[in-house]
């Protein structure tokens, strides 16, 4: 039996998931689904953010729909996703940005660089220590080459990188390089602040870029302009035994509880969930009826909408249902 886990965490999180999990449910009807409690929340009430057992569990299940967790300014409080990113190894965070008239993924390294987690905190000085591998290098390098033999676009694989500054880059960089060439395939590398000028520019001028940790999640919310904003980008976490599913966007505490939080992004997630478990004929449906119900105008605020977080999800599960029937 397929096991997943729901984490909705903290904030929105409560919100857009259990729209995305009644999709999941759909098309997983004989899956059992598992509630985790984990997050900001989690750690006011017990003392934990992230307890041994969560990580046990997470450990056990097929594939994990993650909502969203607050980390507060607290030098105490850990991140958790961080954490569950180093402790199940998911090295490679996949963002795909998509529109009408953008098609990208963002393939970004997820367990080294400057969340490498390791920090000294001090009252006159704090650092944090930027840690760029071979092998985590090699093994990105390797998924983002697979993904662009996948996606057939006949466009390079793009690097992006900081190696006029940071010599660590020189590393990241050249071990891409070296693996792009292995497998036959064109490669351009970029300089990050000048490839986030120019993919907002000319988006369709991409396909598949891989970056370092930071530079990768800084360029893909960026991309979220070519999108209509974060509400609408998720994103995988893969490693060679786990697989996490979440949507960019983080807790939104000060829309949380409102009912106005954009769905999508979790939806998507949810759909890069199935895919993952083989179930790509299902992940299309869901994206065709977040399509549907875009161009019903039927969007939340972010969107310029009035419609509730449970009316779109209300509404692409109803789509979905249609697509099923015909």
């Amino acid at each position: 039996m397929t096991k997943i886990a729901i984490v909705e965490g903290d904030g929105i999180g409560r919100e857009v998931i259990p729209e995305a999990e009644k999709i999941l449910r759909f098309f997983l009807p004989n899956a059992e689904f598992v509630k985790v409690e984990l997050g900001f929340d989690q750690w006011k009430k017990t003392g934990s953010a992230c307890s041994k057992e969560n990580m046990t569990t997470l450990k056990e299940m097929d594939a994990v729909l993650f909502g969203a967790v607050t980390t507060p300014p607290d030098p105490e409080y850990k991140s958790v996703l961080l954490e569950i990113r180093h402790e199940l190894d998911l090295y490679a965070n996949i963002r795909p940005v998509k529109s009408e008239s953008v098609d990208l993924v963002i393939v970004r390294e997820n367990t080294e660089g400057l969340y490498s987690g390791i920090e000294e905190i001090g009252e006159d000085k704090s650092t944090t220590l930027r840690v760029i591998t071979k092998a985590g290098s090699r093994r990105i390098a390797e998924k983002a080459c697979s993904l662009n033999i996948q996606r057939n676009q006949n466009t390079p694989l793009v690097i992006g990188h900081k190696a006029n500054v940071l010599k660590s880059d020189i590393l990241f960089r050249d071990t891409c390089i070296t693996v792009a060439e292995s497998q036959n395939l064109p490669v351009r590398s970029m300089f990050i602040d000048a490839l986030c000028l120019d993919v907002l520019l000319h988006p369709d001028r991409y396909d598949v870029i891989v970056t370092t940790n930071m530079f990768g999640d800084i360029l893909s919310d960026a991309c979220g302009y070519l999108t209509g904003g974060l509400g609408m980008l998720p994103s995988a976490n893969i490693g060679e035994n786990h697989a996490l599913f979440e949507p960019v966007h983080g807790s939104a505490p000060d829309i949380a509880g409102r009912n106005i939080a954009n769905p999508i992004a979790a939806v998507r997630s949810a759909a890069m969930l199935l895919e993952y478990l083989g179930m790509k004929t299902e992940a299309e449906k869901i994206e065709k009826a977040v399509q549907q119900t875009l161009s019903l105008r039927i969007v939340t605020p972010d969107l310029g909408g009035n419609a509730s977080t449970r009316d779109v999800g209300e509404n692409i599960l109803a789509k979905i249902s249609e697509h099923q029937r015909s």
